[in-house]
């Protein structure tokens, strides 16, 4: 699935920096590549799985976030960094498209009439945030992070109840069976983390 962009990448790049040893980024680079060829859409957006077509919120908010996290730690050096940040690029460019009025992504992204999805948003602002800090991406995304930020925050109740996280998904049959999934209305420990991650980078992007 599209989710061990997340999962693998990131963990064998920082593998990779806290050793020194070149084979660790290699093996992201590997693994990144062997994915893109397995969930990557000609239109630039991720399958969540070779099942079916569809663009789950999540299962393209984990490249988004898997790509940022690994390039903060693959060296500018390697062979595979400036791929990687094209990729980014890519994926980034294709995602803005689908940012609604609100500056929510969807939780399945290419669908508008599908429902507004908190994590997701989280995690492609976040991932945004890092592209404009490190310089993968120009300041336009700046701004889209910003209001996604809002978005995200008119769906945290006084309580800190979560409005709109996708419930864990793994690999679905068909787009209906990704639009049948349930979406929380409560704490959720998932979004809660993507959140907190938001704020870290909104904070920082305020320095």
């Amino acid at each position: 699935m599209s989710d061990s962009v997340f999962m693998g990448c990131p963990i064998l790049a920082s593998a990779g920096k806290l050793t020194g040893k070149p084979i660790y980024f290699d093996m992201a680079l590997r693994h990144f590549r062997f994915m893109q060829k397995l969930c990557l859409r000609p239109d630039g957006l991720y399958r969540h799985s070779p099942l079916n077509e569809t663009a789950w919120g999540r299962g393209n908010a984990f490249p988004a976030l898997g790509l940022s996290w690994t390039l903060l730690n693959m060296p500018e050096g390697h062979p595979g960094y400036g791929e990687m940040v094209q990729s980014f690029r890519g994926l980034m460019s294709a995602l803005e498209k689908f940012q609604d009025r609100d500056g929510m992504w969807h939780e399945v992204v290419d669908d508008p009439a599908s429902y507004a999805e908190f994590s997701a948003t989280a995690m492609i602002a976040t991932a945004m945030l890092r592209g404009v800090s490190r310089g993968w991406l120009d300041a336009s995304y700046l701004e889209r992070a910003r209001v996604a930020w809002r978005g995200v925050l008119t769906h945290i109740g006084p309580g800190g109840e979560l409005v709109d996280v996708c419930e864990s998904t793994g690999k679905q049959k068909s787009k209906e069976d990704y639009l049948n999934r349930a979406a929380s209305f409560g704490k959720d420990a998932r979004g809660g983390g993507m959140a907190m991650l938001l704020a870290t980078e909104m904070e920082a992007a305020a320095k």
